[in-house]
């Protein structure tokens, strides 16, 4: 079975509400994306020193499926808990790569 990530890029849109954004992805969020099937774990950082311009954090979710792409439709498709999300900042960047053999 074809194994791969999926790395996504975000940011809260107001320093103010990183602890809200926070409480939101791990409460709330991941949970939501490991109980999809093809989901096999997820792992989120925070870059150091202030970074570049943009986003803050990334998530690092582990994928197993026929379609790699086929767990991030059935989430979408799912519908997640967005609409209880802080405001984001920029948009998120979501990449999905397959590990070579």
């Amino acid at each position: 079975m074809p194994k791969g990530i999926m790395v996504v890029q975000s940011s809260p849109s107001d320093p103010s509400r990183e602890d809200e954004y926070n409480a939101w992805y791990t409460d709330t969020h991941l949970p939501e994306v490991l109980a999809v099937p093809g989901f096999v774990s997820a792992r989120r950082y925070k870059v150091l020193g202030g970074g570049p311009e943009g986003h803050t954090y990334l998530a690092v979710y582990e994928l197993e499926a026929d379609d790699l792409t086929a767990p991030v439709k059935e989430l979408r498709a799912r519908g997640t808990s967005k609409n209880d999300l802080p405001p984001l900042g920029p948009p998120p960047i979501a990449t999905i790569y397959e590990l070579l053999d």
